[in-house]
């Protein structure tokens, strides 16, 4: 892998939460393949290369690969909006984060706790992702810039969803900070598009 498909790697992260937000948001559902991959790259310490942060598969990623692709084209048949802001405000949230040392060791701190329910009871457990989501309010909801999150009341007024969407907030955050951490700028969006597009585009083959 490229450093720059690595970096799109990770951004594939970021818009995977977004995708499974908004789906969770508009329909109450979310695949547990694509919650596990999301919860789980939080967890992964020391790993090998970015692939292996979410599986070691890039099909795990093809969600967030394809809304990634629409965003850069700009065709407005494929471009995913809401994912779109959503990925953009998680970037925006990681910057936030990057400044506050105090939300990052509550972060580190309670990731270990979160692990070992892992260990007990799988990733996509209900007690695992009430864990991750109540780390998310007691931390990045606690910034000034918030994520507006749209969708069908009935859907995000359910105690689980709100969870759900809450621990995907933090992992696609985690996603945008591995991003940074690579080398990822949000200009890069803008100015390198075409040169992103062609390294992304091998990332989606097992389709």
């Amino acid at each position: 892998m490229s450093p720059t498909q690595e970096q799109l790697t990770a951004l594939g992260g970021v818009f995977l939460a977004a995708v499974l937000v908004d789906r969770i948001a508009k329909t109450g559902q979310a695949t547990e393949a694509g919650l596990s991959c999301m919860l789980g790259s939080l967890l992964i310490r020391d790993p090998k290369d970015t692939l292996e942060v979410y599986g070691g598969d890039d099909l795990n990623l093809r969600e967030g690969y394809r809304a990634l692709i629409g965003a850069l084209e700009r065709d407005p048949s494929t471009l995913q909006r809401e994912p779109l802001r959503y990925a953009l405000s998680m970037l925006g949230l990681e910057r936030q984060l990057a400044k506050r040392d105090d939300l990052l060791d509550t972060i580190g701190n309670r990731l270990p706790q979160i692990q070992s329910q892992v260990e007990h009871f799988g990733s996509a457990h209900e007690n695992v992702i009430a864990a991750c989501g109540a780390l998310y309010q007691d931390t990045l909801s606690t910034l000034r810039q918030r994520i507006q999150v749209h969708g069908d009341m009935r859907n995000l007024q359910q105690p689980s969803n709100a969870s759900k969407i809450r621990a995907l907030l933090l992992a696609g955050i985690r996603s945008a900070r591995l991003w940074r951490q690579l080398g990822g700028h949000r200009w890069q969006l803008v100015i390198s598009r075409r040169k992103l597009l062609k390294e992304l585009y091998p990332l989606m083959r097992n389709e």
